[in-house]
């Protein structure tokens, strides 16, 4: 699963609506209003104040919209998209999603989350760039989690799973997940390279949790549990 950055024209005209001014004058305040000429005085000049720069205005908005998307991108929220079929029905290739960041800072995950995490370090082929996973969550730490003849036993309890494409061919466990871990799968088992073939997520490597599809149009909505 790779990354996009958020359209930098929007970031720009959020930027522009919260922190940008212009300069307006309070008819309430004198002090703002030009000294009042002597009968006996003679012709004044008038003096105006030195018009700001165009170029080192828009230089400022620019670098000033970049560091608000860096600080979105980093600390609230960032999009990505589906590049494989692992997550069907769900997720679809090429779906785009918004990934916040902010609630588990708050509250652990839960079961049924959607998250994007960073895969162990052993998955990544030493020279290659590291991609990120896309995955449901099933095991929190201390489940006992096993897959036996098409079902998913978590903790003595088969689960229902609306969510899946196909019930899963292999088996798996019973293992317990450990602390600050979790146990991931996709909602395509049978397609998907997850917690049943390399293991568990330290809490750690989760980016965040998929909240949203914003495109297709036609599939634009909050992403169900």
């Amino acid at each position: 699963m790779s990354g996009a950055a958020l359209p930098w024209e929007l970031l720009g005209l959020i930027f522009l609506c919260i922190f940008g001014d212009t300069p307006v004058t309070d008819q309430s305040d004198k002090s703002s209003l030009p000294p009042e000429s002597s009968p006996n005085a003679g012709p004044t000049q008038k003096q105006q104040a030195p018009q700001p720069n165009p170029w080192v205005e828009g230089l400022q908005t620019i670098v000033l919209s970049v560091f608000l998307a860096l600080g979105i991108r980093h600390f609230v929220a960032e999009a990505r998209y589906i590049p494989s079929g692992s997550m069907e029905p769900t997720l679809q290739i090429n779906d785009r999603l918004v990934i916040e960041k902010i609630s588990y800072h708050l509250n652990p995950p839960e079961h049924g989350d959607v998250v994007v995490f960073w895969p162990p370090d052993s998955l990544t082929p030493p020279g290659k760039r590291r991609d990120a996973f896309i995955k449901r969550i099933i095991g929190l730490p201390g489940d006992v989690v096993e897959v036996r003849n098409g079902e998913v036993i978590r903790n003595g309890e088969v689960l229902t799973e609306p969510y899946i494409k196909a019930a899963p061919d292999y088996q798996w466990g019973p293992e317990e997940v450990p602390e600050a871990s979790y146990l991931v799968l996709g909602d395509n088992r049978n397609s998907s390279y997850d917690s049943h073939a390399w293991g568990f997520v330290p809490q750690e490597n989760i980016i965040g949790k998929a909240v949203v599809r914003f495109w297709p149009p036609d599939r634009l909505g909050l992403l169900d549990d």
